[in-house]
């Protein structure tokens, strides 16, 4: 059949047509892929060429409130493998394995894993010189990728407040647990191209992304308190050999932590070597036990609150024991104190009297008290681990244990609690929230982050009943239980505490946990320290024998390095015959050698120089200082 020259120009009309509408669509598809979709596609494709070596971001250092580094970072590079780099497997293996110190057998399946990219288990984080040698070795598909760990430069100082950071920087314990987040910063990397044999593709350049480093922390933290506290804890171990010591010294006024350690202690930087109970336990936040006679400030606090007693004038005559229900409760001194003024009911840590106390506030009141004073409850220290002890039910006290809470037993709590309380009861009635992280700062900008401030919780007490606690405090310490903690030119407050240890339900014999907690100046505190002793051998374990003294170590010369100017107006210590006499420095300036022999009868004199008359010495006059001390004077050559 033939087809007309009308139809055959139709159809080919039909075909340039449709020719040209497909062409058309080519094209635009074309266009569209080119000019719309071209960025993505190749991105999407550089993707899959892409291969990242990563770069660790620093991790924010921890410094104390004058900035002194207390942990930071060193650089430790780490190995890494792009598996089809690697031309001849078996002898990388061989090479990078006696570098490693690591079986060849492990070392190849690294080196032939299917994946992209391979980080080295033995090969993280090794020393410069290290990787210095296996740059050395050119191994093909082989890099080194810089990394850091975490660096603490004064070992096991602090150690239970920093905690520590695993291998992979991420904090494990303590502030570097609690501020993780913030410290840990985020990853960057080195990003080159290779093709689907992993061969590198040399035309395109490597891709360079920064790590963000993490924000720096900074402690309310006082290095200067924190290195006596050490120093402190280290010698009362050796003297001792107790089964723990807890210490804290706080900022009274707002809260901030100066200082805080415990024994035992550990290396963060070697923390896999000590049990996990050690690092695991921040002591004096986790601890519970009962506080003892450092417990009585709260109850005389509540007493003079409510007006219950009138220190001076109110009388107590201690027989030695006070019947409570059917139970005795002994005075700590066989045969009581007799008649005595409830001063001297403070200053002689007397039970039956505070039991006296307890009975005229009643169980309400004085349980109402503990509460506000912050017991039964966490202070909110920024800190993992805190515990919160252990109170009666108000519906199960009766009358032995509400006596047995006034003097400090029956109740379980933690040393944070008790600086808590104490700060409050010393510093105008207002109990503040303990804290230990005082800034976070950009480590480039230097800008501060984040700024904590001091948090009040509440009054409890009046400035008047706080001033008459303060006064009753340094009594104690000049007159009384605590004369061991006194320190001549700083007027210091106080009070002993020693608490029978319990097992079992049972109290156990010659174990004590010996406490005290002191404050200066009595009239204007500045600091707060706590420190308590779990079972000191060799001793008689009684907070005024033992921790006493501790205390007034730290607290002399705490002062001095927070620069408080020294006093004159103190309470005199009443001195026993144990005592030495403290003797007041006279002004030997302008003195010749003959005037100086008659006047330095009660001391020794060390003489510099040849000349005829004192120009300058130590101490300055008007220093008390102990009969039979050296004075050291310059003549005037």
């Amino acid at each position: 059949m033939r087809v007309s020259n009308v139809t055959v120009r139709k159809r080919l009309a039909l075909v340039l047509v449709v020719g040209i509408l497909v062409f058309f669509i080519i094209d635009v598809r074309l266009g569209y892929v080119q000019f719309m979709l071209g960025d993505f596609l190749t991105g999407k494709a550089k993707d899959s060429w892409s291969r990242n070596v990563p770069f660790e971001p620093q991790r924010g250092e921890i410094t104390d409130r004058n900035g002194v580094a207390l942990a930071t970072n060193i650089s430790a590079p780490t190995v890494y493998v792009v598996p089809r780099q690697v031309e001849d497997p078996e002898a990388a293996a061989e090479i990078l394995a006696k570098a490693l110190n690591m079986s060849k057998e492990k070392a190849y399946q690294h080196i032939t894993k299917k994946a992209m990219i391979e980080r080295i288990p033995e090969g993280r984080k090794i020393s410069h010189e290290k990787a210095k040698e296996i740059r050395a070795l050119d191994i093909k598909g082989v890099y080194i990728g810089e990394d850091s760990k975490r660096h603490y430069p004064y070992g096991s100082y602090l150690s239970h407040v920093l905690g520590f950071a695993g291998i992979d920087n991420q904090g494990l314990m303590g502030l570097e647990l609690y501020y993780d987040k913030e410290l840990k910063g985020q990853k960057g990397s080195v990003q080159f191209y290779a093709d689907a044999k992993q061969q590198r593709m040399n035309n395109m350049a490597d891709d360079y992304e920064p790590p963000v480093d993490g924000l720096d922390l900074k402690l309310t933290i006082d290095s200067r308190v924190q290195t006596i506290v050490e120093r402190e804890l280290d010698i009362a171990q050796a003297k001792y050999n107790p089964d723990g010591i807890i210490a804290i010294a706080m900022n009274p006024n707002n809260g901030e932590i100066l200082a805080m350690s415990s024994r035992p202690d550990f290396d963060p930087a070697n923390f896999r070597n000590v049990a996990p109970e050690v690092y695991n336990r921040n002591l004096p936040i986790w601890s519970t036990y009962e506080p003892g006679s450092t417990f009585k400030i709260l109850t005389l606090a509540a007493a003079l609150q409510e007006g219950k007693v009138d220190l001076e004038k109110d009388h107590f005559h201690d027989s030695g024991s006070v019947e409570v229900a059917g139970a005795r409760i002994r005075c700590w001194k066989k045969g009581g104190h007799g008649s005595q003024t409830f001063l001297e009911v403070v200053e002689n840590s007397c039970n039956p009297g505070f039991v006296e106390l307890g009975d005229r506030l009643g169980k309400e009141k004085l349980f109402k008290y503990v509460k506000d004073f912050g017991f039964g409850e966490k202070t909110g220290i920024d800190l993992q681990g805190e515990g919160k002890g252990i109170l009666f039910n108000l519906d199960r006290v009766g009358p032995i244990e509400q006596a047995t809470t006034a003097f400090g037993q029956g109740v379980s709590v933690t040393p944070i609690q008790q600086v808590a309380a104490v700060s409050a009861a010393v510093n105008g009635g207002i109990l503040y929230t303990p804290y230990i992280a005082k800034e976070l700062i950009d480590p480039v900008t230097g800008e501060v982050v984040m700024k904590k401030s001091p948090q009040a919780k509440r009054r409890v007490i009046s400035e008047e009943t706080s001033k008459e606690i303060r006064h009753a405090l340094e009594s104690v310490v000049a007159k009384g239980s605590g004369k061991n903690a006194y320190v001549d030119s700083y007027r210091v407050g106080g009070k002993t505490g020693t608490a029978q240890k319990a097992k079992d339900g049972r109290y156990l014999e010659n174990n004590h946990i010996v406490s005290f907690i002191g404050f200066a100046p009595a009239d204007d505190p500045q600091i707060v320290i706590y420190v308590a002793v779990d079972n000191p051998k060799g001793t008689v374990q009684f907070g005024g024998v033992v921790a006493a003294p501790i205390v007034g170590d730290i607290m002399e010369d705490s002062l001095r390095a927070m620069e408080v100017p020294p006093r004159k107006d103190q309470i005199e210590k009443e001195l026993t015959w144990m005592d030495t006499p403290m003797v007041e420095v006279p002004d030997l300036i302008g003195l010749s050698k003959q005037e100086l022999r008659q006047q330095l009868i009660n001391f020794k004199l060390d003489i510099a120089g040849d000349g005829e008359k004192v120009v300058k010495q130590l101490p300055s006059p008007g220093v008390k200082i102990k009969e039979g001390s050296t004075i050291r004077v310059y003549m005037n050559d």
